[in-house]
């Protein structure tokens, strides 16, 4: 990696990219966005993420982005696990309410509808959010996981966040996702935890400047 510490974010969500800036951030490192790269968007993308498990998808998509910009490239695969619906949405959490109509918000509402409905009947609502964070460069793959738990709750609280956030109440913060800030967020979430490992582990390796 060059010293200027520049790596690919490879999502187009701006939830995720406010989240991802801020940990690569704090690790002295500068995420560059698709569009800043200059990497249009393609229909090929929406075929990249359709593996069973949050590593395989993660590392597929960085590979992919990898291939189309030659840059060290992060990116994840991330969802919600709910223990009453036998592990699901998991990784079929972005599209679990099957509208390909909807995009953005309206995609976020529509999921956490059917989401609520799932477990109307449920008196356990115990959940979990996992997240893999890969890293591709021209040395090879590194792939790293991160998981926070909570419940799901019927009524959402907050408007921060994005997807599954206003719904899940988290049992280290004693709030929402969707309550709580980006910091207090980013210090138990999922995906940072994931990326602080991948961060770690890539420092540990040598593959970026400390």
């Amino acid at each position: 990696m060059g010293p200027d510490r520049k790596i690919l974010l490879a999502t187009r969500s701006k939830g995720k990219l406010r989240e991802l800036h801020g940990i690569l951030a704090s690790a002295g490192l500068e995420g560059v966005t698709l569009d800043d790269a200059g990497i249009a968007e393609s229909a090929e993308e929406e075929h990249i993420e359709i593996f069973d498990t949050f590593e395989e998808n993660a590392l597929a998509k960085a590979r992919y982005f990898h291939r189309r910009s030659r840059m060290p490239t992060m990116a994840d695969d991330s969802g919600l696990s709910v223990r009453a619906l036998g592990g699901a949405p998991g990784v079929y959490s972005k599209r679990y309410s099957a509208r390909d109509d909807l995009s953005g918000q309206d995609l976020d509402d529509a999921n956490n509808a059917k989401l609520v409905n799932a477990l109307r009947e449920s008196s356990d609502t115990s959940a979990s959010y996992s997240c893999a964070a890969a890293f591709v460069d021209d040395k090879g793959e590194l792939v790293a996981m991160g998981e926070t738990h909570g419940r799901v709750i019927d009524e959402p609280r907050g408007s921060e966040g994005f997807g599954y956030d206003p719904f899940f109440f988290s049992t280290e913060l004693g709030k929402t996702f969707g309550e709580a800030t980006v910091e207090e967020k980013e210090a138990v979430s999922h995906r940072g935890r994931a990326f602080r490992k991948l961060v770690h582990a890539l420092r540990e390796s040598g593959r970026i400047l400390v």
